[in-house]
């Protein structure tokens, strides 16, 4: 099993997003950077803000894409192209409106469930063969009201799921960034 070596968070750029359902992956990305202290910095050949450091002696990449949601593949595939890391080195971590807030789930490969973010990186990457960290969000129950359910804040009670959930996921990194995938599915999903 190989460890990865990039962590993804989706989001879209902007203060008016910042608190958006559909920024889950950018709250936890900017927790684990607090939480091991990676510092972005902005890399406009990367098309998005990038944290390099070391955890558990391996070297490791974090990346927000700055290009917007629907065409965050474009930072992905920049990034991985010129670092030369394969797709199941990365591990993106989205929003997921499959899953009830306070439900975190990885997996590898799958669908894009509708999501866009997902849609772009499996168009530049050529697979969908790559870890993904769900956050879940829970569905608004009608698909027409999905774009504005996830660009707007979740409930107070709905972010402390997300929050908990969050921080349970952050709990099994050393286990994610080891490679030990399945290991780290096993100790998420039972909890």
């Amino acid at each position: 099993m190989s460890e990865i070596k990039l962590i993804v968070g989706l989001g879209n750029p902007g203060r008016e997003y910042d608190f958006t359902r559909h920024n889950a992956g950018f709250w936890w990305v900017d927790t684990f950077a607090r939480m091991h202290p990676f510092t972005f910095k902005p890399e406009s050949k990367f098309h998005g803000l990038v944290a390099r450091g070391q955890l558990q002696g391996r070297e490791l990449f974090l990346l927000k894409p700055q290009t917007f949601m629907n065409i965050s593949g474009r930072a992905v595939g920049a990034l991985t192209q010129f670092y030369k890391i394969e797709p199941r080195q990365i591990l993106v971590v989205h929003d997921e409106l499959d899953l009830p807030p306070g439900s975190a789930k990885l997996k590898l490969g799958g669908g894009h469930g509708g999501h866009n973010g997902l849609k772009d990186i499996f168009a530049h990457l050529g697979t969908r063969d790559f870890w993904r960290l769900r956050i879940g969000i829970g569905h608004p129950g009608e698909r027409a009201d999905v774009v504005d359910y996830v660009l707007n804040a979740p409930r107070r009670e709905e972010a402390e799921l997300i929050e908990h959930a969050m921080q349970r996921a952050l709990d099994v990194v050393p286990m994610i960034v080891d490679g030990k995938l399945e290991a780290a599915m096993l100790k998420l999903h039972s909890n």
